[in-house]
């Protein structure tokens, strides 16, 4: 695999900025001192199993890609302690405040990475990874831009790479063009099945989902969000 630093592997570009407003004095202090003991160091070779990468001894891994405030990868890792969490957030504003969240309920089944999640995937074991979840990524809605989005064969390929057989993928969002774009690019690759089986199913939100913030935003302003799931389909 390509580690985070090989002089050949460079960002992909799927996010958008890196830096918000100025971080407050105390969150600078979170990202310096506390942010290097749970960030995954790519430098090193993968662990063969992920439950290696935990404090706390876990039975299933789960990735979320992107995941902003860490609203929902806090409730998910409080809610399932026996399944270690890795989160993926380049844009520093918010991974501050999932850290300035974790000093007062610190989580031994949670490691973060800063950078491009495709370094992480092509990183990780094959076969690795329970579940992996996309929650309200940046549509990239001018279409000139499409080329920047997460959902592409090439990085379907990298999830198919790390998700376990029967594995599950996880994509919500609010914004119709890129859910009917998941759907089209998920239903074109052999590796993965839409599990949905009725219409209500794909605006039903995933079970034990709490809301995000990105979530509330649609609903003020009258979009109505759609919750995918995928299969990996064994073989």
């Amino acid at each position: 695999m390509v580690a985070k630093d090989h002089p050949e592997r460079r960002r992909e570009a799927f996010f958008g900025r890196l830096k918000g407003p100025k971080l407050r004095q105390h969150q600078a202090d979170l990202i310096a001192r506390t942010l290097p003991a749970l960030r995954l160091d790519l430098s090193r070779p993968a662990p063969l199993h992920p439950a290696a990468l935990f404090a706390a001894p876990v039975e299933r891994t789960r990735l979320e890609i992107g995941f902003g405030g860490g609203e929902h990868l806090l409730h998910r890792s409080r809610a399932d302690p026996a399944c270690g969490f890795i989160g993926v957030e380049p844009f520093v504003n918010g991974m501050a405040k999932l850290l300035s969240a974790l000093e007062d309920a610190p989580r031994d089944n949670l490691r973060l990475f800063d950078d491009d999640a495709t370094l992480l995937l092509d990183w990780l074991p094959e076969g690795s990874i329970d579940a992996v979840d996309l929650n309200y990524p940046d549509p990239w809605p001018k279409r000139r831009h499409f080329k920047r989005r997460f959902v592409n064969a090439r990085n379907l390929d990298r999830l198919a790479r790390v998700l376990k057989p029967g594995g599950l993928f996880r994509f919500a969002s609010d914004i119709d063009t890129y859910v009917d774009w998941t759907l089209r690019h998920l239903g074109d690759h052999p590796a993965f099945a839409w599990t949905a089986e009725r219409p209500a199913d794909w605006h039903q939100p995933f079970e034990g989902w709490p809301g995000t913030r990105y979530e509330a935003k649609a609903f003020r302003e009258g979009r109505t969000p759609a919750y995918l799931t995928f299969r990996r389909i064994e073989g």
